[in-house]
């Protein structure tokens, strides 16, 4: 029997907004909800959508939440937008990502939600990044009425493939993200909604919370703390119909593959070009229409409309033709791809070898040479590096190669004669001998062009102490030949006829990764790249245009700008990467509250002394309303030594100009391999 939900999906509903609902725990913390949902709730019962993040409804994500929520309640969804504990306009202090705390609360929303009187008694999640990840995770512990997900820019692997390390590397956005983190949660509630309390509250929150890199650097190896959260660690707890996106210009481009080629529920990848964003409004484009893709998903699931979207492919991948490196794109031309399963069988590995001279060759090399090089990079070998995780502020991408090839032993081939398409993750197999016990290793995988420009099409780093695994932690023999091998991130990308492949190796990567106090040199013997080729193919694959609702109602103050300078002192030998970011100033129409923000970042290096290292980022918040107004001014900082690593913090707080409250951390964590 047709219902009525299914019988008139073409007819969009009036729908109203609670900008806050309260939802009680039961340690009595009140969350606080923003819901779009139908505004005649007897005219049916309908699922639930329900996005679950630390950063902020009322100031935060106003922008996108507009343009996605509405989409879905006109179409007969109740959406649901939850600030974390800690954060927003809900009660409580955030202590962490992740915490066994923050998945109970999901999990009491998720039953909330379910008992409402609206509810069909179904519920999907939805959120990028941190909403993303959670999504995978509440899918794990598979809450009765969760039947579906949607996981956006997300990781599998807590430790190996996210913000805090990459394939055991000590990342610097540990800093930097954590640095974010402390300057979101320092914000107070909306006095609009707590107009006795929010001083009280804000108050709370300022002192208790934590300078989350110290928690994060803490932890340096993939021990319970990572595992917790890791939903690698057993793919068959998800049993929710998973979708999973990325872009391939974002930090998180290997959850989807994985997800596909492991999970056993219902499964779907999508990967385009973009950065850290939804696709119906990432950059570069081309866009896609995310919303109509999402509600087949949520249509299907949520409410047993049999639309066969699980007859669709289950990849759907982007392939971005080759061009020159730019630090930022509007567009990639390319074509979309699909494959009916992951890992593909039309997908074939094509073999190189390392050989003498800086070659990759097809054939190998006589066995006897006795090396290939020797991987002894300056620190600043990196600084074209890019910013870890792109999210659309200028200057972001990987600029051309050619600084940091200089800088490390490469490896190329001949100029192709047929384009080639890679899809999938390029693996290195090396054979190399260490001359100190501990090191890292950055792996580079370049298209040159016939005038030498330098693109990286993808990229992998392992520190070495994990060379055995990444659930291992031992130096591996000195003088000892070993064999080391590191995954390079998923990519598809079509290499030009004319075009050269260039393999290059660093044992840094400034300001990517933290340096090694004293990185071992890597003596390579022998090597192989193992490259997944699919056989070339015209556009296979057309999705809807992207449409989105209403933008969100603003007025702009201050336009934003974005700017990330390289600075070189020729008397002291360092060099800075400085990041500057103004978001701007706006007043939103709908509630009169000014929004204005802005971070810098600074990251400073000696070329020959890794123990020179500093990162140092500075955060401005304010917010104001008629004759109210509060600023918060937080700092980050971290060094470190042969044995230990420092961080500071300082966390300053402004009512009406003047200051309330100031907070200095510091926190000195041993180097523990």
């Amino acid at each position: 029997m047709v219902n009525n939900l299914q019988r008139n999906q073409n007819e969009l509903l009036e729908i109203e907004i609670v900008q806050d609902q309260g939802i009680i725990l039961s340690d009595n913390t009140r969350l606080s909800a923003k819901i779009w949902r139908p505004k005649k709730l007897t005219s049916g019962k309908y699922p639930t959508i329900l996005e679950y993040i630390p950063y902020r409804k009322t100031d935060g994500t106003q922008e996108r939440d507009a343009l996605t929520h509405p989409y879905f309640a006109e179409r007969g969804y109740v959406c649901i937008r939850v600030d974390l504990r800690g954060n927003g306009d809900s009660e409580g202090i955030l202590f962490d990502e992740y915490t066994e705390l923050e998945l109970r609360d999901a999990e009491e929303v998720i039953d909330w939600a379910s008992r409402q009187k609206w509810s069909n008694g179904n519920l999907g999640m939805m959120g990028i990044s941190w909403g993303g990840f959670n999504s995978l995770q509440l899918a794990a512990r598979n809450p009765k009425p969760l039947k579906a997900i949607i996981t956006l820019c997300s990781t599998v692997d807590r430790f190996s493939d996210d913000i805090h390390y990459k394939g055991g590397c000590l990342l610097n956005e540990n800093l930097g993200w954590g640095a974010t983190m402390l300057a979101y949660s320092s914000r107070p509630p909306d006095p609009i909604f707590f107009p006795n309390t929010w001083k009280q509250i804000w108050l709370e929150r300022l002192k208790n919370q934590p300078h989350l890199p110290s928690i994060w650097l803490e932890h340096q190896s993939r021990d319970e703390y990572w595992r917790h959260g890791s939903v690698c660690e057993d793919y068959s707890k998800i049993k929710a119909a998973t979708l999973a996106i990325g872009g391939w210009g974002d930090a998180y481009k290997n959850a989807v593959p994985k997800l596909l080629e492991h999970l056993s529920c219902p499964k779907k990848g999508i990967i385009g070009p973009w950065v850290h964003k939804y696709p119906h409004f990432a950059v570069p484009e081309p866009r896609i229409g995310f919303l109509q893709e999402a509600l087949k998903w949520w249509d299907r699931w949520l409410k047993n409309i049999q639309n066969g979207v699980e007859n669709d492919p289950d990849c759907r991948f982007y392939v971005m033709d080759g061009i020159p490196p730019k630090t930022s794109y509007d567009h990639r031309p390319g074509k979309w791809i699909v494959e009916d399963q992951w890992p593909s069988k039309k997908i074939n590995t094509f073999k190189y070898y390392l050989a003498s001279k800086g070659k990759l060759s097809p054939k190998a090399e006589d066995t006897s040479i006795s090396s290939l090089g020797i991987v002894n990079s300056t620190q600043v070998c990196g600084l074209s590096s890019g910013e870890y995780c792109a999210i659309w502020l200028g200057p972001e991408w990987p600029g051309d190669q050619r600084f940091d090839d200089s800088l490390s032993l490469c490896f190329d081939t001949e100029a192709l004669n047929m384009e080639e398409d890679i899809v999938g993750s390029p693996i290195i197999n090396l054979e190399v001998k260490l001359n100190k016990p501990f090191g890292q290793i950055a792996v580079r995988l370049c298209d040159v062009s016939p005038t030498g420009s330098s693109y990286r099409i993808t990229y992998g780093v392992l520190s070495l102490k994990f060379a055995q695994g990444m659930d291992t932690t031992k130096p591996l023999p000195l003088n000892t030949k070993k064999s080391i091998r590191i995954e390079l991130d998923h990519i598809a990308y079509a290499l030009p006829k004319g075009h050269k492949l260039r393999l290059s190796l660093s044992n840094a990567y400034w300001p990517l990764i933290w340096p090694e106090p004293d990185s071992a040199e890597i003596e390579i013997l022998e090597g192989t790249l193992n490259l997944p080729i699919r056989k070339r193919s015209h556009n296979e694959w057309v999705f809807p245009e992207p449409i989105t609702a209403a933008p969100w109602r603003h007025k702009n103050i201050r336009k934003s700008s974005n700017k990330r300078e390289i600075v070189s002192d020729c008397a002291t030998g360092t060099t800075k990467v400085i990041v500057s970011d103004d978001f701007g100033s706006n007043i939103d129409l709908e509630n009169d509250l000014v929004i204005s923000s802005k971070a810098r970042e600074e990251w400073s290096i000696h070329a020959d002394e890794p123990l020179s290292a500093y990162g140092k980022t500075h955060w401005t918040e304010e917010r104001s309303r008629g004759e109210w107004s509060i600023k918060t001014e937080t700092y980050s900082k971290m060094t470190s030594d042969n044995n230990y690593f420092y961080l500071e913090a300082k966390i300053e707080a402004y009512e009406n100009g003047e200051i309330i409250y100031k907070r200095d951390m510091k926190k000195k964590i041993k180097r523990k391999f």
